[in-house]
């Protein structure tokens, strides 16, 4: 099971935001590619970088920061945040970018994100909100159920879903465990949690399943609630 240290981009500085909303953010580094480079350092394979601004414009807006990020650091980095078509999606894979994250575009328009997944590495951000699909940063509730989208992508070329219980995330209450598997009994694709971790029992407990990929942590980190070293040990 991977570990994905996560970091979240918002008018250039590294913030963590609770249950997505914006104006909760709490700023951690002005100078993003540090925190990218201790992750690195600290024996991380992957990071999650989410561009926030980006995510309520549609459009890249942290493209320096993730640039220097890039430049400075030798580890896979999945990106997601504003993200709806494949011109953005080359610009940040000739960038350097390993994989791409599409949220909101999975549930308006699947079939384009079918068509990216046969040609790219794309990981698919499937954000809820009491079930229920979570669209335009986090800012709308849709009609439909996250398991029901998890299943549209089964069989689709898509690297993995991310799945994030919107209500746990950043509260350091705990993961959803049972949403985690919900989300990978429906789709068959390598899923990770994201969503509420706080410590290292969250860790083992995900881990423990031997269904779950991934885990996202990132305000566990930020808080010191998670030992992270321990982690990555705990889900080798």
């Amino acid at each position: 099971m991977d570990i994905l240290p996560a970091i979240d981009l918002k008018d250039g500085k590294a913030v963590r935001l609770t249950k997505g909303l914006m104006d909760s953010a709490k700023i951690y580094s002005d100078e993003p590619w540090q925190l990218a480079k201790r992750f690195e350092e600290m024996g991380s394979k992957w990071l999650h970088l989410v561009d926030l601004n980006g995510a309520f414009a549609g459009e890249p807006k942290n493209l320096e920061q993730i640039k220097k990020i890039r430049e400075m650091c030798d580890i896979e980095i999945e990106l997601g945040g504003g993200i709806r078509d494949e011109e953005t999606i080359k610009r940040y894979l000739d960038l350097g970018i390993d994989r791409i994250i599409l949220g909101s575009v999975a549930l308006k328009n699947a079939d384009f994100v079918k068509s990216v997944a046969q040609k790219y590495r794309i990981a698919v951000g499937i954000d809820a909100i009491d079930g229920y699909v979570a669209v335009e940063g986090w800012a709308e509730k849709s009609t439909m159920l996250a398991t029901d989208l998890a299943k549209e992508f089964a069989q689709a070329g898509v690297d993995a879903i991310i799945c994030t219980d919107v209500g746990k995330d950043g509260t350091l209450s705990g993961v959803n465990v049972d949403f985690t598997l919900e989300i990978a009994k429906s789709s068959g694709l390598d899923t990770i949690a994201s969503g509420g971790v706080r410590d290292i029992d969250d860790i083992k407990a995900l881990r423990q399943t031997q269904k779950v990929a991934g885990v996202i942590v990132g305000k566990a980190f930020y808080e010191g609630t998670l030992d992270l070293e321990e982690a990555f040990k705990i889900a080798q």
